[in-house]
């Protein structure tokens, strides 16, 4: 079973991204809140995809997209922004760290899951 975590400040945001998730199939969900938790969870689990906010308290999106990226144990691991940052700007940055693809919210779950869907080769 695929792994997949979302790293949200936003209860709500989470909620409905797992659920367009559990729409596609079934997959092992894990929620974090923060970037903090989200570092502290990759050690205890193999994630196949992690799906992250920029504006975050403590560590942002950016800054966890570096660690993953910049760490041989997790640097495989494919990364989805999702955030309410539209600018050029903002998207190139996310995509120059390392990122995969980069949804604006508010997002049509059809987009969100085709992405998914072609990220895990679904």
């Amino acid at each position: 079973m695929k792994s997949i975590l979302i790293v949200e400040d936003s209860a709500t945001t989470r909620s409905l991204i797992r659920a367009v998730i559990e729409e596609i199939g079934d997959f092992e969900v894990v929620e974090a809140p923060t970037g903090f938790d989200a570092l502290k969870l990759l050690p205890a689990q193999d994630f196949d995809l992690v799906l992250t906010d920029i504006n975050m308290p403590d560590i942002n999106g950016l800054e966890l997209i570096n660690f993953v990226k910049g760490n041989p144990r997790y640097n495989h691991i494919p990364l989805i922004i999702v955030t309410t940052e539209r600018s050029e700007e903002d998207k190139k940055r996310g995509m120059a760290l390392g990122a995969t693809a980069y949804v604006t919210k508010p997002f049509k779950a059809p987009e969100l899951q085709g992405i998914i869907r072609k990220i895990l080769d679904l």
